[in-house]
């Protein structure tokens, strides 16, 4: 064997595993395609639940010194402040969401699964087969073009685990088949210099277009992200945004300041199974769900953090068969019950003519008035 166990894909999932095991003294190596981080920041919300995960890998710490602790919300509805969310009962240790681009997040993982196995992480490998004999899994790779060097073998190890990301090659490889649905709901986000008295808090712009919802990052920067009725063309630039921005809240983000644009529709995959052989799913890989409401990364490193016993216990030859088939129907059931969650931020800021707007946001004031409600509402929406 190469390794203990192998990662195919080095992700925030892939790389959170890594560290984990590593600190149990399982060897791992990590498979990971991109030669370079994508600088963009996509994921931005690390959920209380993920961060005690996290804590225990030494690097939440440095997550929330550099990141935005977000400590309420706030729907607003043609000027005015129609409810507010607080967070500060949803964790002891951990009362907010923490804003912080994925490509940090990334960097601060990769850092410190370095720190423990400067080797474990091969960049610039392409996956093109795996092979599960019944004693090990053998997958080979071969080099990225413009990769530098070559790169081309395989690597053996007992297992496998595959945080390839949403449209895993490796997924259909092994066989597993996966239902998807897609959603009548489109995006166009961008990141720019903030241009709002709100500070650390995020807003939902609840407006008869549809919603707009804005959330600080690290630097003094608020991420923007607008509903479409269809996908935003692909020539679709930065003044676009601010355009609907301003049209739909009344503020204007600096077209300069711009750092990050990106459109998105919305679909959702679940794979029928996450255990094939000695290869496990996790993250979008296992369990695609809408961006909105930020919760596949937080599922990936749940999924992962509920794996380490297991793999640990596999490694020292006791039966998992059935802590296994626990282990996939409760993270499944988790991605069921996000799927939910994340259907329900998107009906709620669907388009609605003014009068049936005005019921909507009328029973949203009233409900996060309520402070059970709130409380309840801030706990789903945080994940627990």
């Amino acid at each position: 064997m190469d390794a203990d166990v192998l990662i195919a894909g080095g992700g925030p999932v892939g790389l959170y595993l890594a560290a984990a095991l590593l600190q149990e003294g399982v060897s791992v190596k990590v498979l990971e395609q991109r030669r370079c981080r994508n600088r963009h920041s996509r994921a931005i919300g690390i959920h209380p639940p993920a961060l005690e995960a996290l804590a225990g890998i030494d690097v939440a710490a440095g997550m929330v010194q550099e990141g935005v602790r977000i400590r309420a919300g706030m729907a607003v509805s043609g000027g005015r402040t129609v409810g507010t969310m607080a967070f500060d009962g949803v964790s002891s240790e951990f009362p907010f969401v923490l804003a912080l681009p994925q490509f940090r997040t990334e960097e601060l993982l990769e850092e410190r699964v370095r720190a423990l196995d400067a080797g474990a992480v091969i960049r610039g490998a392409h996956v093109t087969g795996v092979t599960d004999d019944g004693g090990g899994v053998t997958v080979a790779f071969g080099s990225v073009a413009g990769a530098g060097q070559d790169s081309s073998g395989s690597v053996r190890a007992a297992l496998l685990a595959v945080a390839d990301g949403a449209r895993s090659g490796l997924r259909d490889a092994l066989g597993i088949p996966a239902s998807g649905r897609t959603y009548p709901d489109h995006y166009l986000m961008g990141d720019f210099d903030d241009c709002t008295d709100y500070g650390d808090k995020a807003v939902l712009f609840l407006e008869p277009e549809g919603i707009v919802e804005s959330f600080p990052l690290p630097g003094g920067v608020r991420r923007w992200v607008v509903r479409l009725e269809r996908p935003a063309p692909p020539g679709a630039v930065a003044d676009d945004l601010v355009h609907l921005v301003r049209r739909r809240t009344g503020f204007l983000p600096d077209a300069a300041t711009n750092t990050m644009l990106s459109s998105f529709s919305v679909r959702s995959t679940l794979a029928r199974r996450m255990v094939a052989g000695r290869a496990v799913l996790l993250g979008d890989a296992a369990h695609e769900v809408s961006p909105i409401g930020g919760q596949g990364m937080n599922l990936g490193w749940l999924d992962a953090s509920e794996l380490v016993p297991v793999i640990c216990a596999a490694l020292e030859g006791r039966p998992v068969g059935r802590q296994l088939r626990e282990f996939g129907k409760r993270r499944m059931q988790a991605a069921v019950l996000a799927r939910r969650q994340a259907e329900v931020n998107m009906m709620l800021g669907r388009p609605l003519p003014a009068p049936l707007l005005a019921v909507r946001t009328a029973a949203i004031g009233a409900a996060a008035a309520l402070p059970a409600v709130n409380r309840w509402a801030a706990r789903r929406f945080t994940m627990h």
